[in-house]
């Protein structure tokens, strides 16, 4: 169908929406389907990233899915553990606190002041039963 850069584009493209809305579809299955709670659902895909990343299974799925990978929160753990993993070979147990400080550094801020700045926007409402 396609060939050369185009045909690897979309193959990519492929493959990261294919992985990306499979985690999705299983989320909205847990949602439906369990009495979990979304927090923990939420840190069930935190962790099961982390295990990824622990396994060295992340990085060959980035590498191969591209953003299908890094868009939900699997991507998050993936990096902690990531970080730990190279902060650890450089600075030895202490790289255990170091390494998921500095690789979830960048997320963390974000999640803060995008939090901050919607505060200054919108009023929030109590949840209604």
């Amino acid at each position: 169908m396609f060939t050369g850069e185009m045909g690897e584009v979309f193959l990519r493209s492929l493959f990261a929406f294919l992985l990306g809305g499979g985690l999705c579809v299983i989320t909205q299955i847990l949602i439906d389907k369990t009495n979990l709670s979304s927090a923990k659902i939420l840190v069930g895909f935190v962790v099961f990233g982390v295990l990824l990343g622990a396994l060295n299974v992340y990085e060959w799925l980035l590498d191969n899915f591209g953003c299908g990978i890094t868009l939900p929160l699997c991507g998050f753990g993936g990096a902690v553990a990531v970080g730990v993993r190279e902060a650890v070979s450089e600075f030895g147990a202490l790289g255990i606190i170091k390494g998921a400080f500095v690789a979830s550094a960048a997320g963390c801020t974000a999640a803060l002041l995008m939090g901050f700045l919607m505060s200054l926007f919108f009023k929030a409402k109590p949840k209604r039963l």
